[in-house]
């Protein structure tokens, strides 16, 4: 993995042989356990990262103690708050904990910027991701601010079900998904419950009725 990761980024195999060779024996490949913290609020981004396998949660705390996730970085994606404190030389302002074992690509400050320099290729790489985090982040933005949490838990619900139409989350650890608070959610679940769409469990929701919640987060039920 480590001679061919770029192979992973198909917008990387586009990049001329002299800008793939400074990647390929530039980039440092790093392995991150789960429940590790990748980086937190207050520190310097050090390097430009790009994830090869696992997941990374980016989540937020605000003062009053209450956590949203952001978004999640996925295999073959980078991370776009990275991105944007490697431009603006800012630090971090909010905290990356790996969900499931993973490897990153690690490219240095330094080579970021000769790369962001010089390579047209590379420059179209990075604003692209970062383009569509951001539009992801304003629906996200938009969603708290007017969507009805009823609306937005069918969403979460049906987003995170399994095969078996389960959620393996707590109560706060989907107050933590919408931003919410956890009585928030665990009342809205009693509602859920009352209709007879969803069975909570212990540490788990299951979904009794994907169409309902279906009908729910398209709008089509009152």
């Amino acid at each position: 993995m480590a001679e061919n990761w770029l192979d992973q980024f198909p917008a990387l195999r586009e990049l001329p042989a002299p800008e793939a060779e400074s990647l390929r024996n530039g980039g440092q490949i790093l392995s991150f356990a789960r429940g590790r913290r990748v980086f937190g609020p207050g520190t310097p981004a050090g390097s430009y990262l790009l994830l090869l396998s696992g997941c990374v949660r980016v989540h937020q705390l605000s003062e009053g103690g209450r956590e949203i996730v952001l978004f999640r970085i996925e295999a073959g994606e980078s991370c776009a708050l990275t991105t944007a404190c490697l431009i603006s030389k800012e630090d971090y302002s909010a905290e990356a904990t790996v969900e499931e074992d993973a490897q990153a690509v690690a490219i240095s400050r330094e080579l970021f910027d000769d790369m962001m320099s010089r390579s047209p290729e590379f420059r179209q790489f990075v604003f692209t991701g970062f383009s569509r985090r951001i539009t992801g982040l304003f629906r996200l933005i938009e969603e708290v601010a007017f969507e009805r949490m009823d609306i937005r838990l069918a969403h979460k619900l049906l987003d995170l079900a399994d095969a078996d139409n389960v959620v393996a989350m707590t109560h706060q650890q989907l107050a933590v998904e919408l931003g919410s608070a956890r009585e928030v959610i665990s009342r809205q679940l009693r509602e859920f419950q009352q209709r007879n769409w969803v069975a909570p469990g212990r540490g788990e929701v299951t979904l009794k009725s994907r169409e309902e919640l279906e009908r729910l987060a398209s709008g089509r039920s009152s």
